[in-house]
């Protein structure tokens, strides 16, 4: 965490980055969702820099904790945050923070939360129910967010408005399908989040 804190690439999780020709144009963005959805992938997939990454080996420590049923590939978890930088052609920077999935590791969530202009939650449709924490989160503290619902191979498809009826979701927040695998498909999560932050803001005022 020091190496981040003194790299002007990597701003502190309260902030953003120390050098004046990029904080005007800076905003930080949250990336959440239950475990193993997405969050790492999607923060790899966008940033312009190498991704600082929090991973830690999964063990014997996670049975019973953490469900790896549906995810049985996979060996890490997020301990505190992943983070990665991307800038969009407007020129606006996109500072991104992935949130830890896991129960144990949510008191990180206000620390990553100070200074954020909105979020993404990432939703695996076949453990729905892992993302209801986010939605709560961030409904209680009033920050824009839009679901991304994340394709997962073999899992059954469902239309925006069955998974918005499924979260009761305010009809003004966004729906979406992505793959998070894709550059392209995350770097149109982020584009649409900006614009629905854009036009909250707009409606507010």
């Amino acid at each position: 965490m020091d190496s981040m804190r003194s790299d002007p690439a990597y701003p502190s999780s309260r902030g953003m980055a120390d050098d004046p020709r990029e904080s005007s144009l800076a905003v930080k963005i949250l990336v959440a969702g239950g475990f193993g959805v997405g969050k790492t992938t999607l923060v790899g997939a966008v940033s312009e820099i190498r991704p600082l990454r929090t991973e830690a080996m999964l063990t014997e420590k996670s049975i019973g904790v953490d469900d790896t049923a549906l995810v049985s590939g996979k060996t890490t978890t997020t301990v505190a945050m992943d983070f990665g930088r991307i800038t969009l052609p407007t020129g606006l920077v996109l500072y991104l923070f992935g949130t830890p999935g896991q129960d144990r590791f949510w008191f990180m969530w206000d620390e990553l939360a100070q200074g954020a202009l909105g979020a993404v939650v990432l939703v695996d449709t076949r453990r729905l129910a892992d993302c209801f924490a986010s939605v709560d989160y961030f409904e209680r503290r009033g920050l824009p967010f839009i679901v991304a619902v994340n394709h997962f191979e073999g899992a059954k498809q469902y239309s925006p408005d069955q998974i918005r009826a499924a979260l009761d979701l305010d009809a003004d927040i966004p729906v979406i399908t992505t793959d998070v695998r894709s550059r392209e498909a995350a770097k149109q999560v982020l584009i649409t989040l900006v614009e629905h932050v854009l036009m909250a803001t707009a409606r507010r005022g």
